[in-house]
């Protein structure tokens, strides 16, 4: 089946997709976009979100086909800018900033519900950041980093604004 989806602000065709073919595959395996980790395959770890049509979702479970028409937006098209001089989103900065970013496979997942977080809630308490972070998996920074780097994202995107 052949797929029309917009990707990044960037209108795509993809041939070919095979009808069980998730979202995630078709992004990372088809479209050279490797920033949506492939981790769990069932949902429960966020590594895979990316907003769907505005709305996070976890990628490995949208069927590939159910994107046609639709527009997605990944972790890469968070940055600003053109390929090569990219500026990164203050929530994928302030990731960098506080040391967030370990191991980096749940990292992505984190940055995109981070950022839809901020976006709806500009000044989110603890306790909301938790909240919006619940469905995100990490192993390695313990969490606080993590809550470290969305005050941070906030309070600069606050001051941009």
């Amino acid at each position: 089946m052949r797929v029309n989806v917009t990707v990044n602000g960037s209108k795509e065709t993809v041939d070919d997709v095979w009808e069980g073919e998730s979202l995630l595959y078709l992004l990372r395996e088809r479209m050279g976009l490797p920033g949506s980790k492939n981790a769990c395959e069932q949902g429960e770890c966020g590594s895979c979100t990316v907003y769907l049509d505005g709305v996070p979702a976890c990628a490995c479970l949208v069927a590939a086909g159910q994107v046609e028409g639709r527009e997605v937006r990944t972790v890469e098209g968070l940055a600003e800018g053109q390929p090569g001089d990219e500026r990164l989103d203050p929530v994928q900065q302030a990731f960098l900033e506080a040391g967030a970013v370990q191991c980096g496979f749940c990292t992505p997942g984190l940055i995109v519900q981070s950022h839809d977080l901020i976006e709806r809630n500009p000044a989110p308490s603890d306790a909301e950041i938790r909240e919006a972070l619940a469905g995100n998996l990490c192993r390695c920074t313990g969490y606080e980093k993590i809550l470290d780097a969305v005050r941070l994202a906030a309070r600069r995107k606050a001051a941009l604004k």
